[in-house]
């Protein structure tokens, strides 16, 4: 192979020597794919996805009920927390360990923990065992989430990825509504604990097809010469543990967990602890949670402390990246303060609606974003641009967040309540893919499951960070308000009313129009209201973001992906300059204004 300029050569050298064992490794494997292997890790990978979408609709109309059990109803938001949090921090080492380790081996992890936390939840006796089990949940849940989008970005092109990335939301489109039924008919004939359990047994069954098709086609890869040696062979396990220090920038992923971790969880404990923002635990976790995550980006940056950062220096260049990523930052803090974690338990209090009837309420949005989705991605297969239907997405989300402050009180009715979840899940829809793809279009084959990781890494983190501020509004607000307007003989039980939600809820008690059922609707009318004031100011600064996306031409750009990939008519054997050459320009033009 000729090389016109000998700096593309050294690229070329630095990009191979960069490369880790887990990226090598799938390259390997890929070229030995064969079409019915593929097939079968795609359909694995849709039965797990179907599982999955299943068991976090019915499991998060669950939550409710697991918390009222342990009387601190309060803290599903605290939970929702957690698990945004350990959304956050296991990406990076999950999408680390894909790239060091590879894919198979990342996959049996997180199946692994996605077990124990089905098992810890369905046993916990108390709030915090149950709030604990959320972190083997989270890191088993997303884990595999960053690793479904790593397999795509792997085996297909450009052009193709939206839509292969768009079919594990597929499942969405019947799942959100057998879930109601299943939550109704498993609190009725057992406990909220099967709720939980029967996903331990169901989902490792399904994974075994995918693990047995990627061994196979691993041990192929290697007959046919194109697997790599365990870059440990041969070392000693002080020179492993520092390798692997180094590989997985576990310095700096212990300094971004942390950080998120004790600056949101605060915002939802303060207000459940026994003096409030006067408890010193509180404060000192925010101080410290503040000073990490200043240290963090001096980590990042630091070629000698993190030589193979997680957060890449050369990716924080790219205004796509950077835009990309504030855009799933403030989709995903809208959506936690406007849909979840607390409207369910909006709808079971003040609308009066039944389990079935609030959770396919609830569950409008996973519809509504779902088809638009799979429009958008085919649209993009067949014109090559994606900018334009995020621009789109994010005004038409805008607009929905304003709907639904206009239009969610009291008196609104179910076709109202379910019309503005319609809205925003259109501007999702058309919002969230094409965000994805652009991010991953400014990055090699190399830092795809970085660039993947960080785009996903941000979502969570405003998720977390909505669910945070849900959390602190939720409860500094509805004991002050139940406080407020409660008949004088009812308020000094506010508590109790608080911490379970079937007792605010129980219609047979405090009946239609009787002055405790008032007081009960007023207080959670007016804190919902203050929940969608935050909801809207943090949708507003995705539309202007969207003008800084660069506006790639998918079909013009050469496939950053080796071997056999979905959509390329041929095998690509690595290194081709106008590869580097293309992605070097669309570097450059990406780094300018």
């Amino acid at each position: 192979m000729e090389v016109d300029d000998p700096n593309d050569l050294n690229d070329m050298v630095s990009h191979n020597a960069e490369v880790q064992a887990g990226v090598k490794r799938i390259e390997a494997v890929s070229k030995s794919w064969t079409k019915t292997s593929l097939i079968i890790a795609y359909v694995t990978l849709l039965l797990i996805a179907n599982v999955t979408s299943l068991e976090i609709q019915v499991t998060s109309l669950l939550t409710p009920y697991a918390t009222s059990a342990f009387q601190q109803h309060s803290l599903v938001s605290t939970v929702t927390v957690i698990q945004g949090v350990v959304s956050a921090v296991i990406k990076p080492p999950m999408g680390k360990i894909a790239d060091v380790f590879g894919r198979l081996e990342s996959f049996m992890i997180t199946i692994f923990l996605y077990t124990i936390g089905y098992i810890q939840q369905a046993a916990s006796n108390n709030v915090k065992t149950f709030a604990s089990a959320q972190i083997f949940w989270a890191a088993g849940f997303n884990g595999l989430q960053i690793l479904q989008q790593i397999f795509v970005a792997d085996t297909t092109d450009l052009l193709n990825r939206a839509f292969y990335s768009t079919l594990f939301d597929v499942p969405f489109l019947w799942t959100v509504w057998a879930a109601p039924e299943i939550d109704e008919k498993i609190l009725k004939d057992t406990t909220w604990r099967w709720g939980y359990g029967i996903w331990a047994i169901i989902l490792p069954i399904c994974f075994i097809p995918l693990a047995v098709s990627l061994r196979m086609n691993q041990k192929k890869a290697k007959r046919l010469g194109y697997a790599f040696p365990s870059p440990f062979r041969g070392h000693t396990l002080f020179q492993v543990l520092k390798s692997l220090w180094f590989d997985l920038d576990f310095f700096g992923l212990l300094l971004l967990a942390a950080a998120i971790s004790l600056i949101l969880l605060p915002l939802t404990l303060a207000p459940n602890a026994n003096h409030e923002w006067k408890n010193a635990s509180m404060i000192s976790m925010l101080v410290v949670g503040g000073l990490t995550l200043i240290v963090f980006p001096f980590w990042e940056t630091s070629k000698k402390f993190a030589p193979k950062a997680f957060f890449p220096p050369s990716l924080l260049k790219s205004r796509t990246v950077i835009a990309g990523t504030l855009i799933a930052f403030f989709y995903f803090m809208a959506f936690y303060m406007s849909v979840f974690p607390y409207f369910n338990s909006y709808l079971l209090i003040v609308q009066n609606k039944s389990v079935t009837t609030a959770g396919n309420i609830t569950r409008v949005f996973s519809f509504s974003s779902t088809v638009p989705s799979i429009v958008v991605s085919l649209v993009i297969k067949y014109t090559g641009h994606y900018k334009y239907y995020v621009t789109l997405g994010s005004c038409i989300y805008l607009m929905g967040m304003g709907i639904m402050f206009r239009y969610r009180n009291e008196d609104a009715t179910t076709a109202t309540l379910v019309g503005t979840q319609i809205v925003i899940g259109v501007g999702g829809g058309f919002l969230n893919v094409p965000v994805q793809l652009g991010v991953q279009a400014s990055a090699s084959h190399q830092q795809v499951a970085a660039v993947t990781t960080v785009w996903l890494t941000l979502l969570e983190v405003g998720g977390a960070v909505g669910s945070a501020i849900s959390g602190a509004i939720w409860s500094t607000y509805i004991p002050r308000k139940l406080q407020q307007y409660l008949p004088e003989e009812i308020a000094a039980n506010y508590t109790l009313l608080y911490g379970d939600i079937t007792k605010s809820s129980d219609y047979i008690t405090y009946p239609a129009g009787s002055p405790t059922r008032i007081a009960i609707n007023r207080a959670y009318q007016e804190t919902m209201y203050l929940l969608l004031i935050g909801a809207l100011v943090a949708a507003a600064p995705i539309v202007p973001l969207t003008f800084f996306l660069q506006n790639y031409k998918l079909h013009e750009m050469e496939q950053p992906v080796e071997g056999r990939v979905i959509g390329s008519s041929k095998k690509k054997e690595g290194g081709n300059n106008k590869m580097i050459k293309l992605m070097r320009r669309n570097l450059a033009t990406d780094s300018s204004s």
